[in-house]
């Protein structure tokens, strides 16, 4: 019982960081403004892994122009999880799969936070379209949204852009534990 409110506890806080250093190189992919509050709030509980990433591999300027520090930043506190519940269990199983297991949960970790954010998008798009987080989800949803926007036409004024792209995150979030059962 304590070993599994732990690992609750601990899965939790693996996921608002490492989800927070996937969301500032996602931003930073998209150029999206991070003047605004949730901006900072990324930046506040980031900086401090971030920061020192890129003293050690460069810059955010790295190959493809894409902020590699942050995403390994996000890899290494899903490692560190898998590590400690290893650890904690008593050290059963090989610890080599600990890389795989952490792969395939950073993978897991950024289709879950793309659909989160196609959905609040889409509740923002009904209840304050005029607010500042929906500016900024608009921005991070635009490149997810155009690719199907340009093949699906509209149905009468509705957008179905949205519900498409959350059903094509789920398949690939089916696929994705498809292939982590298969290795």
């Amino acid at each position: 019982m304590l070993y599994q409110i732990i690992s609750y506890v601990l899965e939790t806080a693996v996921a608002v960081l490492a989800g927070a250093c996937l969301l500032r190189a996602y931003m930073q992919a998209c150029r999206a403004p991070f003047s605004n509050p949730i901006g900072e709030m990324v930046f506040a509980l980031t900086n401090g892994l971030v920061l020192p990433l890129r003293k050690i591999f460069g810059s955010s300027a790295g190959w493809g122009g894409f902020d590699w520090p942050s995403v390994l930043a996000a890899y290494l506190i899903e490692l560190a999880q898998y590590v400690l519940l290893w650890a904690l269990a008593g050290g059963f199983g090989p610890l080599g799969e600990m890389p795989g297991l952490a792969f395939f949960a950073l993978g897991r970790l950024a289709l879950s936070g793309l659909t989160g954010l196609v959905m609040f998008y889409v509740i923002l798009s009904w209840l304050n379209p005029a607010s500042q987080a929906y500016g900024l989800l608009s921005r991070l949803c635009e490149p997810l949204l155009s690719p199907v926007r340009r093949v699906l036409p509209l149905v009468g004024s509705l957008d179905l852009s949205p519900l498409v792209v959350f059903v094509l995150l789920n398949i690939a979030a089916m696929l994705w534990a498809s292939l982590q059962n298969a290795m």
